[in-house]
């Protein structure tokens, strides 16, 4: 993806964790980005294709970004603190990716990209991967327990009871997702 259209992505994304998914438009693409009026319609032509693009980036880094820290090893101890990071990374670092996520969704539903959007954070298949490494009787099912169970996790961080709570600092964090994601690769069938 050349820098002009990854920069049109990361406006979208930044306009949709701001604002809601209301707030994208070309135009407001174009006045964030302080380009000449009609630019990002040029790259992407109608709002679907702008939906569309800003959803398969943040998709790209999602995966790009997974891939830095995922275990070589099939260990119960490392999957658990890779997947309380990376949530951790999606309350801390990566909000805003998190936050536009839930803001485009009413409109990639409408748009009939409600897959690539709801698959852009986690993976059943690398979690099932991962159970099936663990000898789970149905890594399938667990698999998506598990990915259940991170979506909850997270929304419940950003909108839910936990948002209300007091900050906590990254170790406090840290070992609050740890807890029920280890209780769920253990309990995998």
């Amino acid at each position: 993806m050349d820098e002009r259209r990854a920069a049109i992505c990361e406006a979208v994304l930044d306009l949709a964790a701001a604002g809601g998914n209301r707030a994208i438009s070309h135009g407001a693409v174009d006045r964030r980005l302080e380009l000449p009026k009609g630019s990002a319609s040029y790259y992407y032509r109608t709002r679907a294709a702008l939906l569309t693009a800003a959803i398969e980036h943040l998709r790209e880094r999602s995966r790009a970004e997974f891939e830095k820290v995922v275990p070589r090893t099939v260990e119960p101890d490392d999957a658990t603190d890779v997947m309380a990071h990376q949530l951790h990374l999606l309350l801390t670092v990566r909000r805003r990716d998190a936050l536009a996520r839930y803001a485009l969704a009413p409109d990639a539903a409408a748009e009939g990209l409600a897959e690539p959007l709801a698959t852009c954070l986690f993976s059943v298949p690398l979690a099932t991967e991962l159970f099936r490494g663990l000898g789970a009787t149905d890594p399938v099912s667990a698999a998506r327990d598990l990915i259940s169970l991170l979506e909850g996790l997270l929304f419940d961080r950003l909108y839910g009871a936990r948002s209300l709570a007091a900050p906590r600092s990254d170790e406090e964090s840290l070992a609050d997702l740890r807890g029920p994601i280890r209780r769920a690769i253990d309990c995998a069938p």
